[in-house]
C-alpha cells in the first residue's frame, strides 16, 4: 500500500493514537520498529521509514521495540475492509493455517493462485503470508514473555513455534539475545495448568455493556457464566479442554485468562477470543461509513463502540440457531442447556467448578447419534439438528472460512434446517463476515419503522442496505440495539428464517 511518509512522520511527532496499529515506524539508526505512540524520542525524519504492518517492518530486518511493544497494538491494518481475500487469509493464519501448511495450500483454500495471494499481501500488508505468520508467532511469544511467568519452553509451544530450538534461534537472530533475557520481572515460574493472563488490545471505544448483555442473554447453563464484569466459559479446541475468562481491562484492552494445560492450542483460543469480542474492528472507520445514512447516524452516535459479537464455534452456533427457530432466545438457551446437561462432557477443573462451569458443549459426533424422539422438540427440528451434527462430524471444516460471503451462504443453506436468515446469521457470527445481513429479520425491519408504523419489507430492506456495504453486519447490530423490545438479540425466533 502507499503511505504518505510526511503524514506518517507527523503522526509519530504527535503520538497520534488514531494510527496505532495502522502504521509502524522503523528507525534505521537503531534497527527497531515502533508504534506511533512510542514514548521514545522521535527520530529525525531522514532516519525513519514507515510500514503498513508489523510483518512488513520485521520482514525488512527490524526488530520490535521493547518500550512501546508492537505486540500490544490494536490488531488492525489498512487492509481492513479493502480486501476480502486478505481478511480471510489473515483469519486462517490466526487459526493456524500456516503452522503445518504452506502458501500454496492457503491460496487453494481461498480459491486464488499462490502468486495472486502473495501480490495481495504485498499490496495491503507489505509482507508475504509466511512473514505475517512468523511475525504473529514472534509477537505472541514476546507478549507471553512479558505478561506471564510461563517457562520458556512453554512460551515457545504456546506461541506456535514448532520447537524450542527454532524459538531460541529466532529470538537470538532478531534481538541478539536469548528470549529469557527479555523477561525483566522476577518471581517463580508458573505452569500452563495454573492459567495465564494476557492483555488483548482493541480500538476504542468499546461498548462492553452491550457485548456482555448480548452474551448473557444466550449463556448456556454449565457452559457459560456471565456477569457485568466477567465472561467465562468452557471450551474444547484441538482436543484440549479448558476454560477462558474475559474481563474489561483498565485501559483499551480486555483481560483474558486462559486455563488450558495444552499450551499448543493457546494461539487458537486467543484467536477465538478476538473473534467473539470483535477486537479487530475499527469503530471510527465503520461508524463514519454507516453515519452517512441519516437513520443510522443517531444510532451510531448513541453507541459508537458497538461491536458485532462473534461465535466460539460454528457448529455450536448453528445448533443454537436451529434450536431457536420459532421460540424465544430464553427458551432456546434453556433447551441448549438441557441438551448440554444430558450430552455434554463433564470438565474436571476446580477453578471452573468454582465459577459455576461444569460441562463442554456437546460435540457433533455425540449429537449425531441421538434419537430424535428423546430431544424434547418438534420432530422436524430434531431431525434437522441430528442431520446437522452428522454433516459437521463428517466435515470438520464445514464452518470454516469460505472464498466469499455468497459461497458461505450457499454452502450453509445446503445444510438441513438452515434457511437464508440462519445462514446469514451464522456467516455474521461464526465466519465473521462483516457484510452478512439477515434482511428478513423482524427486528431489523421494526427498527426502521416510519412515523406511520410502516416497516420496510425484506426486499426493501435488502435494497436499502446496499449503501451500508461492506459493513452491513454492524448496521444490523445497531438496528438490533436500537429496538428495546428486541435487544439485545439477533437470533430471536421472531424472524422469517
Amino acid at each position: 500500500m502507499d503511505l504518505d511518509d510526511d503524514a506518517c512522520y507527523r503522526a509519530f511527532c504527535m503520538r497520534d493514537a488514531r494510527l496505532d496499529g495502522r502504521i509502524f515506524g522503523a528507525v534505521r539508526t537503531t534497527g527497531i520498529y515502533c508504534r506511533p505512540i512510542c514514548p521514545a524520542r522521535t527520530p529525525k525524519r531522514e532516519n525513519i521509514s514507515f510500514y503498513p504492518s508489523a510483518a512488513a517492518a520485521q520482514g525488512a530486518g527490524y526488530r520490535p521495540c521493547l518500550r512501546c511493544r508492537p505486540e500490544t497494538s490494536p490488531d488492525l491494518g489498512a487492509w481492513n475492509g479493502t480486501s476480502n481475500t486478505v481478511t480471510r487469509a489473515l483469519a486462517m493464519i490466526e487459526q493456524g493455517a500456516m503452522d503445518g501448511g504452506d502458501v500454496e495450500a492457503l491460496a487453494d483454500r481461498l480459491g486464488v493462485g499462490e502468486r495472486q495471494l502473495r501480490r495481495l499481501f504485498r499490496q495491503h500488508l507489505g509482507a508475504s503470508p509466511v512473514a505475517v505468520a512468523q511475525t504473529r508467532r514472534v509477537l505472541l511469544a514476546k507478549q507471553l514473555i512479558h505478561e506471564t511467568r510461563l517457562p520458556m519452553a512453554e512460551v515457545a509451544l504456546a506461541s506456535g513455534f514448532g520447537s524450542v530450538r527454532r524459538f531460541n534461534e529466532t529470538f537470538q537472530q532478531l534481538f541478539g539475545r536469548p528470549p529469557s533475557a527479555l523477561r525483566r520481572t522476577g518471581g517463580a515460574e508458573a505452569t500452563a495448568g495454573e492459567g495465564a493472563t494476557l492483555k488483548l488490545p482493541y480500538r476504542a471505544p468499546y461498548d462492553w455493556p452491550a457485548m456482555v448483555a448480548f452474551l448473557s442473554g444466550r449463556a448456556i447453563p454449565g457452559v457459560e457464566v456471565v456477569s457485568a464484569r466477567r465472561y467465562a466459559r468452557t471450551l474444547s479446541v484441538g482436543g484440549a479442554r479448558g476454560v477462558v475468562i474475559v474481563e474489561p481491562g483498565a485501559g483499551d484492552w480486555l483481560k483474558v485468562t486462559l486455563r488450558f494445560p495444552k499450551v499448543q492450542v493457546w494461539p487458537a483460543v486467543i484467536a477465538r477470543v478476538r473473534r467473539v469480542f470483535d477486537l479487530a474492528a475499527d469503530p471510527a472507520l465503520i461508524g463514519a461509513h454507516l453515519s452517512e445514512d441519516p437513520d443510522l447516524a443517531p444510532m451510531v452516535a448513541a453507541r459508537p463502540g458497538l461491536r458485532a459479537p462473534g461465535a466460539w464455534d460454528g457448529f455450536e452456533l448453528a445448533v443454537r440457531a436451529v434450536l431457536g427457530q420459532q421460540i424465544t432466545v430464553t427458551a432456546a438457551r434453556n433447551l441448549a442447556g438441557k441438551i448440554t446437561a444430558s450430552h455434554g462432557e463433564l470438565i474436571q477443573d476446580e477453578a471452573a467448578q468454582a465459577l459455576g462451569l461444569s460441562r463442554l458443549f456437546p460435540t457433533p459426533e455425540r449429537l449425531a447419534t441421538l434419537d430424535v424422539e428423546t430431544l424434547g422438540m418438534p420432530r422436524a427440528r430434531g431431525r434437522a439438528l441430528v442431520s446437522l451434527a452428522q454433516a459437521a462430524a463428517a466435515d470438520p471444516d464445514l464452518f470454516g472460512p469460505s472464498r466469499s460471503l455468497e459461497e458461505a451462504v450457499a454452502r450453509l443453506r445446503a445444510l438441513p434446517g438452515i434457511g437464508e436468515w440462519t445462514a446469514q446469521y451464522i456467516a455474521m457470527r461464526a465466519l465473521r463476515e462483516p457484510d452478512a445481513f439477515p434482511h428478513a429479520d423482524i427486528g431489523l425491519m421494526r427498527a426502521l419503522e416510519d412515523a406511520d408504523g410502516v416497516r420496510p419489507t425484506p426486499a426493501e430492506l435488502l435494497t436499502r442496505a446496499e449503501r451500508w456495504r461492506p459493513w452491513r453486519a454492524y448496521a444490523a447490530s445497531h438496528l438490533w440495539a436500537f429496538d428495546p423490545a428486541y435487544a439485545p438479540a439477533p437470533g430471536d425466533a421472531r424472524v422469517a428464517a
